[in-house]
């Protein structure tokens, strides 16, 4: 990438690979997160690959043959990821993990994440008094491998069962993808036309309910709500379509990776108490949205 003083921008959800030059080295970055990261001054992105598990191992092994001083990874799978995270730390190459976790403690120097037990409590809040509490209900859920869907599952139904009169119709796994959860959408409105409401545990998800609503014309019944803070997320917030987002901190997080990343390589330290951190999560509705400056930046 030519150095013309401005950081890279991986396209909007894409999945990017990148190596940070940070003066001393190189921190390699994977993830959506990585052009987020950018955001700290001074670092350049050199576009990679994805974020499948093969992908994301590939990527981890050419960072360890490149001779990485610092690998920033946003996980593919809880379980899946650990593999690599172990390879590059038997490498001598410290680990820091953003976004999503995985399942082993003490491998990774930092597992900065939302707290997404928090977000999902913010957001079924929310959609539960927007409902009035009560009605019927489907709640879309992300893939099983990952941490983050049952913890937001889980927040969900410790608060919406404390209101009786709200009642899951049904429920499915839309995997975090826009396309399933519009089909899944379609496929369980068949057998439940009366709900009012869709909570999901994601953006992605949502966002694809409500291209299967607007086609069955039923929008404007059926109370939808997301889980991210993604700029399109909060665009359809913006037009009415949306109830509201959770925004997670992701560019607070992912520029405290770098940061951390560089205070380690010149320290060994983490200068942490705990190998995780949690960050709470806001919430974004119709009142507060305007103050959504640019991609999961909320100002107060």
């Amino acid at each position: 990438m030519p150095d013309d003083g401005q950081p890279g921008v991986a396209g909007e959800g894409a999945a990017t690979g990148a190596e940070l030059y940070v003066g001393h080295g190189t921190v390699w970055v994977n993830g959506d997160n990585g052009y987020i990261a950018m955001q700290v001054s001074g670092l350049e992105v050199l576009p990679g690959a994805g974020l499948t598990d093969s992908g994301e191992s590939n990527l981890v092994d050419t960072a360890i043959t490149n001779g990485a001083k610092a690998i920033i990874l946003d996980p593919a799978n809880a379980d899946g990821s650990i593999g690599a995270v172990r390879r590059a730390v038997e490498a001598g190459i410290p680990v820091f993990i953003i976004n999503a976790e995985i399942n082993q403690q003490g491998l990774a120097k930092a597992q900065l994440v939302s707290n997404n037990a928090q977000g999902a409590a913010l957001g079924a809040q929310e959609w539960a008094m927007q409902l009035d509490g009560e009605g019927s209900y489907i709640e879309l859920k992300g893939p099983p491998s990952d941490n983050n869907a049952a913890t937001r599952s889980n927040g969900y139904e410790t608060v919406l069962s404390q209101y009786p009169d709200l009642t899951l119709a049904a429920s499915d796994i839309a995997n975090w993808d826009r396309t399933e959860g519009r089909n899944k959408m379609q496929s369980m409105l068949r057998s439940h036309p009366d709900i009012r409401g869709v909570i999901s545990g994601n953006d992605e998800m949502a966002l694809g309910a409500i291209v299967a609503l607007k086609q069955e014309g039923l929008l404007d019944d059926i109370l939808v709500g997301g889980f991210d803070g993604s700029p399109d997320a909060v665009d359809a917030v913006r037009s009415g379509e949306l109830a509201y987002t959770v925004l997670q901190p992701v560019a607070v997080f992912a520029e405290d990776a770098v940061k951390i990343a560089d205070h380690y390589i010149n320290t060994g330290e983490t200068g942490l108490d705990s190998e995780k951190q949690l960050y709470d999560c806001i919430l974004i509705t119709p009142d507060n949205v305007d103050n959504y400056t640019s991609p999961f930046v909320l100002e107060e």
